[in-house]
């Protein structure tokens, strides 16, 4: 990285010395290359502030009267300016994709409703029409009876299947009552699957908008997912924490952990189902961090900005 900030900056106080003596157009186009050309070696704006102010020194230097001085600081300027171009167009495009982020999840979101919903009612109005049809089957029929009995045991089997799936794509609960009770809901289920103790605690009254409510559910249940499939625990801690700037999610498991580094290299993020989570939080200004030591278990730490607690 030095030696990339040392030639960029020898190429950038040439092409402000060109821009100052009246090359124009020509200068400025060299500026915004010399900007892309930064943003791909992966320098930042203050990189480039530190660049321009060594540029803009080694040019005032030879600048002998004050009306020079002047037309170099104009010039350095809209130099500058130029040169930050890439800068802004990259963050504006983030901002674009963060939205059309956001507008996908909630797409998706709501589509899940609808198949939960369907599930739900419409199945099971269907299955309740059949256990019907049986009980009127098995008086006709009573020599059937001990068949059908089973074939309706095989339906309140189905019936649980599809009742379980229907909350796990959208849980009833989530729109009814909020977060906290819709994943207190959820680690019931998932305990009573797989033998986890899980606790799930808010340090204070959260405030939190429909759509930051959903992902943060989602990140939750695919937490969950991952410790019963890999860490080998025997319990998981949720907890909540909302100040006047952020809000915060920790998820702690006791399970065997890992070496962030390495598996994150291994496999990208990829088997933990990390690039879905970062995703979701990318789209709201969050942020995800992982501590893991072998033998000591895992916490992921989410944090988003006190401004998407109300809106998203």
């Amino acid at each position: 990285m030095p030696e990339t900030m040392d030639k960029l900056e020898d190429q950038y106080t040439a092409a402000l010395r060109d821009s100052i003596r009246g090359v124009g157009e020509p200068a400025l186009q060299q500026a915004y290359e010399l900007g892309r050309r930064a943003l791909a070696e992966g320098l930042g704006v203050l990189d480039m502030a530190t660049i321009y102010h060594k540029a803009l020194a080694a040019v005032l230097s030879r600048a002998t009267t004050p009306e020079e001085k002047t037309l170099t600081l104009r010039a350095g300027a809209s130099f500058f300016v130029e040169s930050l171009s890439p800068f802004e167009m990259t963050h504006r495009g983030f901002r674009e994709t963060n939205t059309t982020l956001r507008r996908l999840n909630q797409t998706l979101e709501e589509e899940s409703k609808r198949i939960a919903h369907a599930l739900h009612d419409e199945a099971g109005q269907l299955l309740a029409s059949v256990h019907l049809a049986l009980e009127e089957v098995a008086g006709n029929l009573p020599p059937a009876r001990e068949h059908l009995q089973k074939v309706k045991g095989l339906l309140d089997q189905i019936e649980g299947q599809l009742r379980r799936l229907s909350h796990e794509l959208r849980p009833t609960i989530l729109d009814d009552l909020g977060l906290l009770p819709a994943l207190k809901f959820l680690a019931e289920g998932v305990a009573a699957r797989t033998g986890l103790l899980i606790t799930v605690e808010d340090e204070s009254a959260l405030s939190l908008s429909p759509v930051l409510e959903t992902t943060l559910y989602r990140i939750v249940q695919e937490a969950l997912t991952n410790v019963a499939r890999h860490a080998k625990a025997s319990q998981v801690d949720v907890t909540f924490h909302q100040d006047l700037q952020t809000l915060r999610c920790s998820i702690r498991d006791n399970g065997v952990g890992f070496d962030v580094a390495a598996v994150l290299a291994r496999i990208g993020g990829r088997g933990l189902g990390l690039i879905g989570i970062r995703e979701r939080l990318n789209s709201l200004g969050g942020s995800l961090s992982i501590m893991s030591k072998q033998g000591q278990g895992t916490e992921l730490v989410i944090t988003i900005p006190h401004t998407n607690s109300r809106e998203a």
